[in-house]
Order: C-alpha cells, then sequence, then structure tokens
C-alpha cells in the first residue's frame, strides 16, 4: 500500500507548486495565462489520477482487465481535452508524447501482454506537469 500513497503525495505537491506558479503568473501576465496553466495543472492533475489507476489496473489485471482498457480511455480523453486548449509547443509535444506512451501500452494489452510497461505513461505524465509548472 505504501507505493499507491507516493503518487498522491507527488500530486498533491504538484498541484501546490502550479498553483503557486499560476498565482504568480497572474500577477505579471494577466488572467487569460492564469487560466490556461491552471486548465492545464487540472487536467495533468486528471491524467496522473487515470495513471495511478492504470498503474493499480496493470498490477490487478488478472482480475478485472477492461479497467486498463478504461484508465487509458480517461488519460486520452484528458489529452485532447489539453491539446484542443493549448498554442504552447512545450505542452503539445508533452501531450504527444504521453499519446503515443498510451498507444504503446494498449498495443501491448492487445497483443496479450498482462503486465506492460507502464512507466512510459508515467514519465511522459510527469513531463507534462512539468511544462505545466513552467
Amino acid at each position: 500500500m505504501p507505493a499507491s500513497r507516493r503518487p498522491r503525495r507527488a500530486r498533491v505537491a504538484v498541484v501546490a507548486t502550479v498553483a503557486a506558479v499560476a498565482l504568480t503568473a497572474g500577477l505579471t501576465t494577466g488572467c487569460d495565462a492564469v487560466d490556461k496553466a491552471l486548465d492545464c495543472v487540472q487536467t495533468a492533475d486528471a491524467i496522473a489520477d487515470s495513471v495511478t489507476d492504470l498503474q493499480q489496473a496493470v498490477e490487478n489485471a488478472a482480475n478485472d482487465p477492461s479497467r486498463a482498457d478504461a484508465s487509458l480511455d480517461s488519460i486520452e480523453k484528458n489529452l485532447r481535452r489539453i491539446g484542443d486548449k493549448t498554442d504552447d509547443a512545450d505542452v503539445d509535444k508533452a501531450v504527444d508524447d504521453l499519446g503515443k506512451a498510451v498507444d504503446n501500452v494498449r498495443t501491448a494489452i492487445r497483443n496479450g501482454d498482462g503486465t506492460p510497461d507502464v512507466s512510459p505513461v508515467t514519465d511522459a505524465a510527469g513531463e507534462l506537469t512539468k511544462v505545466c509548472t513552467s
């Protein structure tokens, strides 16, 4: 169980950092920049939840194989949401990289891999969070 608490703590730290960055950005750049930053952060946080769900789903794939697919669907939905609202090249690249990682996990599952490597998804989600806070 301690492993499942670590992602939540990391997510809380990310959200706090992003909120501070967004508030600072708002003081210097205006409301539009703050709205975009907060939307990016909120969506990145939702993706972090989905990545955590995906990790747990892969660990328990024998019990509920459809759960991993649902987590991948959730990540893709949130990626589309970020992609539709941003014009930032770094965010676009992070969204593309995460999308490719999700596709690779989905392909591995479809090809019968009961325990696909989700670390590229986790890494790409971390990169997305990083670009949303910079």
